[in-house]
């Protein structure tokens, strides 16, 4: 199966050389399910042709904003209602479950709450999982059609099911401690308030469930093939 990864952004230029770019992020977290990916970096202006370019599809997280006025987010939103329609299995993770929600209906902003960064706990689909977060936007109010599958206090809409063809989770399974180390150190200094990046580098050691959460993104793909 050919999963299509749309890359929103790239990781910071410190990390590529050792963790890579966010689409070799998920190729780790997808290993050993018989995927095949390309990447698409629809950061960049890059699109498929259609929908047709994969089996299954795949939009990352971004340091940009949904609602944001880039050149690129018109054409990612008519990308996503043609994937919809034409019932190819799409997951989104951080910005692409917010970019999913905004272009089906929904609607993002900069969260008043503030930042959610480093390991927190989640019910996802009556499940309690810990995962990496780095988000300050939030999806505040779901689609048409969304049905509402994980929360925590901080985030009321973690994750959301569209019908059995869209699958979207805030936090990112993707991002190891290593990645979340990183992000504290050379992205989130000046930026996110220093009391929740100590806490975040303080919680590094705690394990999390990113593999659990992969093996549910590649169920539902495979379900979908």
């Amino acid at each position: 199966m050919k999963i299509g990864i749309l890359q929103t952004g790239h990781a910071p230029d410190v990390v590529l050389g050792e963790l890579g770019d966010y689409d070799d992020m998920f190729a780790r977290l997808l290993a050993g399910n018989g995927f095949t990916f390309a990447t698409w970096n629809v950061v960049d202006g890059v699109f498929p042709d259609s929908p047709a370019a994969a089996d299954g599809w795949l939009i990352t997280g971004s340091k940009h904003g949904a609602y944001e006025d880039h050149p690129w987010i018109p054409p990612l939103e008519d990308f996503i209602r043609a994937v919809h329609a034409d019932g190819r299995p799409m997951v989104g993770i951080c910005f692409g479950h917010q970019i999913i929600a905004q272009a089906l209906g929904g609607k993002v902003e900069k969260f008043r709450g503030g930042w959610s960064v480093g390991r927190r706990e989640y019910e996802i689909e009556g499940e309690h999982v810990a995962l990496n977060a780095w988000h300050q936007d939030q999806v505040i109010a779901p689609p048409p059609g969304a049905e509402v599958v994980g929360h925590n206090d901080f985030c009321a809409y973690a994750a959301m099911r569209y019908g059995d063809t869209i699958y979207t989770v805030q936090p990112h399974p993707e991002f190891t401690a290593e990645m979340v180390d990183r992000l504290i150190r050379h992205r989130g200094r000046g930026v996110v308030p220093d009391p929740l990046l100590e806490e975040a580098a303080a919680r590094l050691d705690q394990p999390t469930d990113s593999d659990r959460l992969g093996a549910r993104i590649a169920r539902f793909f495979l379900r979908r093939a």
